[in-house]
């Protein structure tokens, strides 16, 4: 097989009652939001208290929206990477990304699984600073739709002008057909390279290596770790026929 290099796609995910809503009602998934000037005056709801709905919740209060964040969140960091005490644990919280917390360690193995089912910690904004800025919490998730209203777990049906719907990515894995995943769906590899399928490679999987493989400083470690390997597979390749026939062989 020759040596190929695919990243993983990504389809942004919504629930199927998202299609019940009030058309009157402006949606939109994370993946296509872009600014406050999207959305329609009034009470915004964002699905989902992960990175981009603790960003785009504190970005739309900012901009003058009421807004309530549904669902329960998944931990948070003492402090924000943006702060001051962020940016001085940088050098501990890196190492702790990139050493502990990996495929390689029995705590970074049960971290991935909770991850690769959606939800990581808030590493910007955290749950004290969505309160100062107004924005309602609720754990009560975003369950379904009544009379073209967001309705939530615990039965409150809420009046709302926008949706944003943060509920993440579902990985796209249908080109392929070879049987590399795993019960979970996910591809076996060992850091990108798939041993199994000599040639194929994948980049931007969720923990890939490891946590950091989410964040640029793991990304460039991962895509290093994958070229190597692809310019060793295509030097090996090339010994290989360069080689001399042995005499006397046919």
């Amino acid at each position: 097989m020759t040596a190929r290099r695919r990243d993983e796609r990504r389809v942004p995910h919504t629930p199927a009652f998202a299609s019940d809503l009030d058309p009157a009602i402006v949606q939109l998934h994370s993946n296509d939001y872009r600014s406050p000037s999207q959305l329609a005056d009034g009470l915004v709801l964002v699905v989902g208290l992960g990175h981009s709905g603790a960003d785009l919740a504190m970005e739309v209060a900012a901009a003058g929206h009421p807004v309530i964040v549904s669902g329960k969140g998944h931990g948070e960091l003492p402090w924000s990477v943006d702060s001051r005490a962020g940016r001085i644990a940088w050098p501990a919280m890196k190492f702790v990304a990139m050493k502990l917390l990996t495929l390689r360690t029995p705590i970074g193995r049960k971290m991935a699984s909770e991850i690769r089912k959606g939800g990581a910690p808030l590493l910007r904004h955290r749950r004290s600073d969505l309160l100062k800025a107004s924005v309602e919490l609720t754990e009560a998730r975003t369950a379904s739709v009544k009379d073209g209203k967001p309705a939530l777990a615990d039965g409150r049906l809420l009046d709302v002008a926008n949706v944003i719907w943060c509920t993440g990515f579902g990985p796209d894995f249908g080109w392929i057909d070879l049987p590399i995943f795993d019960h979970d769906g996910w591809p076996l590899q060992e850091h990108g390279v798939v041993t199994s399928t000599p040639g194929l490679y994948f980049l931007g999987l969720i923990f890939q290596s490891g946590f950091a493989s989410m964040l640029v400083i793991g990304a460039a470690r991962d895509a290093a770790h994958v070229v190597d390997r692809i310019a060793s597979r295509i030097a090996q390749t090339a010994s290989s026929r360069a080689a001399p026939t042995p005499s006397g062989a046919s």
